[in-house]
């Protein structure tokens, strides 16, 4: 029999408790150890998503968690994605590749195979590295979802993996969430749970004491530890619920605003504008007047149709063209882009029923919604200034005038010399289908001194140079709150329970740097 890399797997009590953050950083506090470690989650639901190096669309958090283990993003390692286009039904991307667009109903009929693809994924990746990392998805305790569950509970037990239950002590109730979690399940389902990780601290840890030793006596487990609330750092979240936060605009300071989008996706677009000083970053949800912002944004959309409609009825299309019409700066990137031309026709339904519908008319352009889907990791040009960012879209877009914005350099590896975006005549709209736009520190320059903004400092640092500093800080942060020796035992013990040899020799190494940190 071939030995099978360890697992373990990082469930959580609800959605947004920190699972993401967590497994991120035992993927990286592992490759310290020099372990072969891959992060892995069965099915991603989110329209935050990226490009692999082959040109195929995963989970941005698993594209995270695989920078942190110092390893190129595989699709096996979130074979199933979910990109919610309605309340009831999204896009289900398999190993890659965009294969339909499903109600719930359909999609739950489909979860045996699906699960069996999943598990083969796990399989591969368990033949290729020493250690895998495993997240669930939303709260592992479901009751109405259980049988159909191929995420967390499940799947930890296909891997023989022991479970660290993340709980999130700010949003209160956390004894709650804890016990509560583990009533809601049968004991078969229990069994695997191995400890607790509570999240999000704040204040002085030692008047947390007693409610520690009141959970460890409740469940008859150990709180792995308690991991303080951070802001010197910043790791991509994989949940639109970070951005679902009242909107605030303080002080007098210069402010850019971001369209919040029904549909909104792949909003860590704009995580290295949120992290500069002297300059707020707003997501805007309710229509009002945008003279107070110094550009505004349209992101990317998962049915561009649908928010197009959405901006009309709520007000949003008569603020945006005034705030235009008054001199304000617009950037529209994939979805936004898409907008901000004359029209988006959708003939085959693509994204519903099939149609037209008008866009904002600030950019001489248009877009059909068509297949193929484009997924590509793309190089381009902003006249002397080169970014690297990454392209994922339905449908293809025509100038009717104007001039393009982009040069394409390369996409997938590939040199091409394509044309990319377009500027409106007044040269104050801009709109592209490169994402990560922001990660290079030249394009995010010259786009601040655009929109009058060439005052606020741009560090020179590119975005996956100040992610690599993130993921080392996270470790180290990790390393100081939680027990490792109970984390490393758990692994030890998956890994030998396995029968990795070469693994096993490998994790037993990193045991020297225990509790590094």
């Amino acid at each position: 029999m071939d030995a099978k890399a360890a697992c373990i797997a990082i469930l959580g009590t609800g959605s947004d408790v920190g699972k993401s953050v967590v497994a991120t950083a035992l993927c990286r506090h592992y490759a310290r150890q020099g372990v072969r470690v891959a992060p892995f989650k069965a099915q991603n639901m989110s329209n935050n998503s990226g490009v692999t190096p082959d040109g195929l669309e995963m989970g941005r958090a698993q594209i995270v968690q695989a920078e942190a283990a110092g390893i190129a993003p595989h699709v096996d390692m979130n074979p199933i994605l979910l990109k919610p286009t309605s309340e009831v039904g999204a896009q289900v991307v398999v190993l890659g590749q965009a294969r339909m667009n499903a109600a719930a109903r359909v999609y739950h009929e489909q979860k045996e195979q699906l699960f069996g693809v999943a598990c083969a994924a796990l399989d591969r990746l368990r033949r290729r590295f020493d250690l895998i990392v495993m997240e669930g998805a939303g709260s592992c305790a479901e009751v109405n979802l259980m049988d159909r569950d191929i995420v967390n509970l499940a799947m930890a037990g296909y891997a023989d993996a022991p479970v660290i239950l993340v709980a999130d002590i700010h949003r209160g109730g956390v004894f709650a969430q804890i016990v509560g979690t583990l009533a809601c399940l049968p004991e078969e389902r229990r069994r695997p749970i191995a400890g607790v990780i509570v999240n999000r601290f704040r204040g002085d840890i030692e008047m947390f004491r007693d409610g520690i030793s009141w959970i460890e006596a409740q469940i008859h487990r150990p709180v792995i530890g308690v991991l303080p609330w951070f802001s010197a750092f910043t790791i991509e979240a994989e949940d639109a619920v970070i951005i679902e936060r009242p909107e605030t605009v303080a002080g007098e300071g210069p402010c850019i605003g971001v369209i919040r989008l029904p549909h909104i996706s792949n909003f860590t677009d704009f995580d290295p504008l949120a992290r500069l000083d002297g300059v707020t970053l707003v997501y805007l949800y309710r229509p009002r007047p945008l003279d107070r912002f110094s550009a505004v944004i349209l992101p990317g959309s998962k049915n561009t149709r649908s928010d197009l409609d959405w901006l009309a009825a709520s007000g949003w299309r008569e603020a945006i063209r005034a705030y235009h019409d008054k001199g304000g700066h617009l950037l529209g990137i994939c979805g936004g882009y898409q907008m901000l031309g004359t029209a988006v026709r959708d003939p085959d339904g693509i994204e519903g029923r099939p149609g037209s519908t008008p866009g904002l008319g600030l950019l001489a352009m248009e877009t059909e919604l068509k297949a193929p889907k484009t997924t590509t990791r793309t190089r381009f040009a902003w006249d002397d200034e080169v970014g690297l960012g990454y392209e994922i879209h339905m449908g293809q877009t025509r100038c009717t005038g104007g001039r393009s914005l982009l040069r394409i350099l390369a996409r997938n590896g590939a040199a091409c010399d394509d044309r990319d975006g377009c500027i409106g005549d007044d040269g104050r709209v801009l709109g592209t289908y490169v994402h990560g736009w922001f990660d290079s520190p030249a394009i995010m320059k010259r786009w601040l001194g655009g929109v009058g903004l060439d005052r606020i400092r741009v560090a020179a640092l590119p975005g996956p140079a100040a992610r690599e500093q993130a993921y080392e800080a996270l470790a180290d942060h990790a390393g100081r709150y939680l027990d490792m020796r109970i984390v490393d035992d758990l692994v030890y013990r998956s890994g030998s329970e396995n029968g990795r040899g070469s693994g096993q020799r490998s994790l037993q190494c990193g045991r020297a740097g225990e509790g590094v940190g």
